[in-house]
């Protein structure tokens, strides 16, 4: 039973010095600092639980995300939980159309990351309050109150309504089955830990020894910034790794078109399965392009951490500009949005393969993918949800691997709750950490 009206909303900056290490940097991000505008949500209910939701950053700006999320609080603040459930596509559309803030997206930028982080504190509450974890509340839900909670606007022309009704109709067949499934040998995950672009090659190494013997079967290469050191980097892994297993190469937005199919193609000798985000993300028909160049080599393209909205996804699917998709629970405006993305995926065939790399993705994203497997798709051919062993020390209820797979989490919420004292200790710039960094003579 929803309860509560929302009383309180605090955003925090936390940032982990992760460019300390080089923990994930690629060809066009060296330096990141793993990030979070984080959000607090209160109610009056008496059972004294609270929201909590954030949207990934890799350090500056982070405080930009933050002012967007204080700026939206006015249509939050003061609202009756349950009146927010009951239309939640009114209330997505009313956070995504305010008349003056939507003027520096629209459903995109700064202000999309702090509607994503607001809603995803909702989404936590809400399902605290029913006693589940976030993917069985979407896992239980009736369709048309699933439904009830997406935007359909601007993607009519590529899913309608009683289309998404049909699929999701369609996914009640073998759903306690596949639930079960879920339950006994989670969702099957690749490492993207091992071959971050700034690690020295004895630092791959011994990941990637130590991940063969945990039973990663799937690895991710960052590449990009230097051909002949891709080629050195990736026959090293090829190495290591043998024949039959998977390999991705990930470009992070670094070249041209041309370029993109020119530089690939020299590394289609070590068999990898994607491409990924090999050009601008914004560019629909150059990943058309290249998509097409790549197939005969069996190489596919995969993009969507950066996609801004459903939008840029329903182009992408329509051009067949690319075989496998990868939604973001941050990047895109929280479950609302992302439910719109996985129906349009399921209705064009193409696998979901979510984004997970940063601080609290893996956390989120399960929730997605496992409830996708179980209500839309009901396949896990071509399927695989990225992992990054990275700071999910600082959660309360932290995604678990186990035979390289996700665990369904079993604790009440969207798994986004930090611990109190890492929130603290990381809140940029007055924590404890950032004071020893910043006073640094």
């Amino acid at each position: 039973m929803v309860r509560g009206r929302i009383t309180g909303l605090a955003a925090s900056d936390i940032r982990f010095p992760t460019s300390l290490g080089h923990h994930g940097s690629d060809a066009m991000h060296p330096d990141p600092d793993y990030s979070a505008a984080y959000v607090v949500i209160e109610t009056d209910a008496r059972d004294g639980l609270k929201g909590y939701g954030l949207t990934f950053t890799l350090g500056k700006g982070t405080e930009v995300v933050v002012c967007a999320v204080n700026a939206l609080s006015i249509h939050v603040v003061n609202k009756d939980l349950e009146e927010i459930v009951n239309d939640f596509r009114g209330f997505y559309r009313q956070l995504t159309s305010d008349g003056q803030l939507r003027w520096i997206g629209p459903e995109k930028g700064a202000v999309h990351l702090a509607t994503a982080a607001v809603l995803n504190a909702i989404w936590d509450l809400w399902a605290k309050q029913e006693g589940k974890p976030l993917w069985k509340l979407l896992v239980d839900m009736d369709p048309k109150q699933l439904l009830s909670c997406i935007d359909f606007r601007y993607i009519t022309d590529a899913l309608t309504e009683e289309e998404a009704h049909e699929i999701l109709q369609n996914g009640l067949l073998g759903k306690k089955e596949r639930e079960e499934q879920m339950l006994k040998h989670g969702y099957p995950a690749y490492t993207t830990s091992c071959a971050w672009l700034g690690y020295p090659d004895q630092q791959l190494k011994q990941l990637c020894t130590e991940a063969l013997k945990d039973g990663w079967t799937r690895f991710k290469v960052k590449v990009g910034a230097d051909l002949p050191d891709d080629i050195r980097r990736c026959r090293l892994i090829r190495e290591m790794i043998g024949p039959d297993k998977t390999l991705m190469l990930d470009a992070n937005q670094r070249w041209e078109v041309k370029e993109a199919i020119e530089w690939v193609t020299k590394l289609a000798e070590f068999k990898p399965l994607w491409i990924e985000e090999p050009t601008s993300p914004d560019d629909i028909l150059g990943h058309a392009a290249i998509s097409k160049a790549l197939a005969p080599l069996g190489i596919g393209v995969a993009t969507g951490e950066q996609c801004h909205n459903r939008v840029i996804f329903k182009q992408l699917l329509q051009a067949k500009a690319l075989s496998y998709l990868q939604i973001d629970s941050c990047r895109l405006g929280s479950v609302n949005e992302n439910l719109s993305v996985l129906l349009m995926a399921k209705k064009f065939q193409i696998p979901v393969c979510p984004h997970a790399g940063g601080v609290g993705l893996c956390e989120l994203v399960q929730h997605l993918i496992i409830f996708d497997y179980i209500s839309v798709s009901g396949s896990l051919e071509n399927r695989m949800c990225e992992y990054v062993d990275h700071l999910h020390e600082h959660f309360k209820y932290p995604a678990i691997i186990k035979k390289a797979s996700y665990v369904p989490p079993q604790d009440a919420g969207y798994s986004t709750e930090m611990k109190e004292e890492s929130a603290r200790k990381y809140l940029f710039p007055q924590g404890e950490v950032w004071q020893k960094i910043l006073c640094k003579p």
